[in-house]
């Protein structure tokens, strides 16, 4: 039991729940008789594995405490960011009637005294919850803590403000197992790796957004680093990446494709989107077969979603002049519904190869 991760633990308490209604559903058909004896051997293991499952890490043994569980992490989500934006917003409406040696002190304090609370509270509290509240403060204080100190000593704004801030948020992710702080620190690696991309291109670091194509370096990282390196201990840890990782490739995709301007390529505007257009197909096609391959359900629906976009777009540009609107909304209708079939049949088809295995 002492090997198992909380996400393990809590799968083990699910298919335990998913069992015992399946045996009583068999039982009530007549389907399957267990004497008294087994029943409670059976249930007296069970009751045993769900009691240590609680006891150390704090999970959800039937629907009830699941469902209260999801409500809870939607509370805590919503409480961690709102902190953290009560404290920027408290130090940005006092923060000019200190003199500056209390500026510095308090900003040290903040940022030493949230990160020694979140490990205090992260080692008490099983269940995250209040783990995540402290620790979004804490990365709040140090990303206030390096930006104030900046502007105070008028030291030159850099990119390499987000290695820190990511490293921080990587560390209390992977420390407290947050995904929340895990989200934080992907997106400061990927913007400071964007903007190395830009200033390696000749532009100020600032305008890396001007040149989409900057962030790609970003996505294959994200995307090769669960295949690099395990995350079996860390609950939707390598999800995220997955995520993030397509998000990164096909977000610049869709907006070059109808934006080629901002494009490095030395070819004509009307060439590059065309190019990103077929480039947006391919890569949201290859996530949707990757995802079915390997079984990534994100992968599958990221890849789904922005391959109906690219199409959309493209029926828009085509018809959206051209024909009248109850034509154009029915060919849409029509082509989800083509959509929906196709998808079916791959489905009917992943479902036949893994009976047969």
């Amino acid at each position: 039991m002492n090997k198992l991760s909380k996400a393990e633990a809590q799968l083990r308490a699910d298919q335990i729940r998913v069992f015992r209604e399946e045996l009583q559903r068999l039982q009530a058909a007549g389907v399957l008789r267990l004497t008294a004896e087994q029943q409670a051997a059976v249930g007296e293991h069970h009751d045993g594995l769900l009691a240590g499952f609680a006891q150390a890490f704090d999970i959800d043994r039937d629907r009830q405490a699941k469902q209260l569980s999801l409500g809870m992490r939607i509370a805590s989500f919503l409480g961690a960011l709102a902190l953290a934006a009560s404290v920027f917003f408290l130090f940005n409406q006092y923060w000019g009637l200190f003199p500056a040696s209390l500026q510095v002190t308090l900003l040290i304090v903040a940022s030493l005294g949230s990160l020694g609370a979140t490990f205090w509270v992260g080692e008490r509290d099983s269940s995250g919850y209040f783990a995540k509240l402290v620790a979004m403060v804490g990365f709040a204080c140090f990303v206030l803590n390096v930006s104030l100190l900046g502007g105070m000593f008028n030291i030159t704004p850099s990119d390499k403000a987000f290695v820190v801030w990511a490293a921080l948020a990587l560390l209390l992710a992977y420390t407290f197992d947050l995904k929340l702080l895990l989200a934080a620190g992907i997106l400061c690696a990927v913007a400071f790796i964007a903007a190395r991309a830009g200033t390696w291109s000749g532009m100020y670091w600032l305008e890396f957004g001007e040149r989409p194509e900057n962030v790609f370096p970003a996505g294959v990282l994200l995307l090769l680093t669960p295949a690099l390196i395990a995350h079996d201990r860390f609950s939707g840890f390598a999800t995220m990446y997955r995520v993030f990782g397509l998000l990164t490739l096909l977000l610049p995709i869709l907006v070059l494709a109808n934006w080629g301007r901002g494009s490095y390529l030395p070819l004509a505007t009307i060439t590059i989107e065309y190019l990103y257009q077929v480039l947006g197909f391919v890569v949201s096609a290859a996530a949707i077969w990757w995802g079915a391959r390997r079984d990534h359900t994100e992968a599958i629906n990221t890849g789904t979603t922005f391959f109906v976009i690219f199409l959309y777009t493209k029926f828009y540009d085509w018809w959206w002049e051209l024909m009248p609107k109850f034509v154009f909304f029915l060919i849409i209708a029509l082509t989800a519904i083509l959509f929906i079939l196709v998808m079916k049949r791959l489905r009917s088809a992943a479902q036949a190869s893994g009976g047969a295995q």
